[in-house]
């Protein structure tokens, strides 16, 4: 029997030797060992990753049980189903630098929304998608239910007849979240589409506000997502971009500590992947040692920032890991390798 084949592994361990593919190949390892022994690792979203189409791997991740949780933006949780129904629909836009003015207002008028260099279709996803979620929502507002903003996305996504799957069902991660209930926080979820779409029924009078569980109450459940997670080897912390979706959960450490007064282990591993570079008073910018003094990491927590593109970053991390974890003998012996 042949060995195992381990391109991308490979790939990275004899070329990535300094500067962002240094740190690429140490955040990797660094994650492997991490979840190899046992811990587990929580990712978080910003940006527009999903129509990115990140799914193609983070799909596969959650299904190999390399991701444990995550902290995605209300866009990026809807257009991943977005890329599920209306993938067909979708136009890209490879010259998008050179658009004019009036190149734009062409696409507004073909219904499309521009997101760097490809469109959401409105009427195939965002009107598609309304039809049967607002429905859910009335229901919810006649019988006084309350849930959190992804479990109706959960609800509708697992609802959906395969016949109406436009994408390959295998590279939507959403639905790869939603059928092993993986735990989700949307923070910041009224800033989306469809945030923007429960607004107007709200404002008509047509649905009840108070059927979504609101972001502090996704902070008062995330309490005990993060106790439990982060049981054993610790809890990791994967960050794609910056903005709320990083923000928000990694204060759970603290919060746990000084509001509720009580122990909690810090976060075990952090990695931050944004072209957003080091500057006075960005968040996203900052270095991963000002998280000392938040005592959300600590000085001998693994610290990595790749500062690249994270649609380039993260897809190959992951490549990578699914090859370490459908082959991880053979991983191991790579990685002992001697380096050159």
């Amino acid at each position: 029997m042949s060995a195992p084949q381990l391109p991308v592994l490979d790939f990275v361990l004899s070329n990535y030797k300094n500067f962002n593919a240094r740190v690429t190949r140490d955040a990797l390892l660094s994650y492997w060992q991490h979840v190899s022994s046992g811990g587990r690792m929580f990712w978080t979203l910003a940006g527009a990753m999903s129509s990115a189409q990140l799914g193609i791997t983070l799909a596969p991740a959650i299904r190999a049980g390399l991701i444990h949780g995550l902290s995605v933006t209300g866009a990026n949780l809807e257009e991943s189903l977005f890329r599920l129904v209306a993938h067909r629909a979708y136009r890209d836009f490879p010259d998008y630098r050179y658009l004019s003015k009036g190149d734009d207002t062409q696409i507004l008028e073909q219904r499309m929304r521009r997101v760097t260099d490809t469109t959401i279709p409105e009427d195939e996803a965002f009107r598609v998608v309304e039809k049967v979620i607002v429905p859910m929502w009335k229901n919810a507002s006649a019988r006084g239910e309350r849930r959190f903003w992804h479990e109706y996305f959960y609800e509708l996504i697992l609802a959906l007849d395969p016949s109406v799957y436009e994408g390959d069902a295998e590279a939507c991660w959403l639905l790869e979240a939603a059928r092993r209930r993986l735990p989700l926080v949307v923070p910041g979820h009224e800033d989306s589409t469809f945030g923007n779409i429960f607004a107007s029924y709200v404002k008509s009078g047509e649905c009840d506000p108070g059927i979504v569980k609101s972001g502090i109450e996704y902070m008062a459940d995330f309490y005990d997502v993060y106790e439990r997670l982060s049981e054993g080897a610790g809890l990791g912390f994967f960050q794609i971009g910056g903005g709320i979706a990083g923000d928000f959960p990694i204060c759970v450490v603290p919060s746990l500590k000084y509001d509720l007064q009580k122990p909690a282990k810090p976060w075990a591993y952090f990695c931050q992947v944004s072209d957003s570079t080091t500057s006075y008073g960005s968040y996203s910018g900052a270095t991963p040692n000002e998280k000392i003094t938040w005592d959300k990491l600590t000085e001998t927590t693994p610290m990595f920032v790749i500062e690249s593109d994270a649609t380039i970053v993260a897809p190959l991390v992951l490549r990578a890991l699914l090859e370490c974890q459908a082959a991880p003998q053979a991983a191991a012996a790579l990685i002992a390798r001697p380096q050159r």
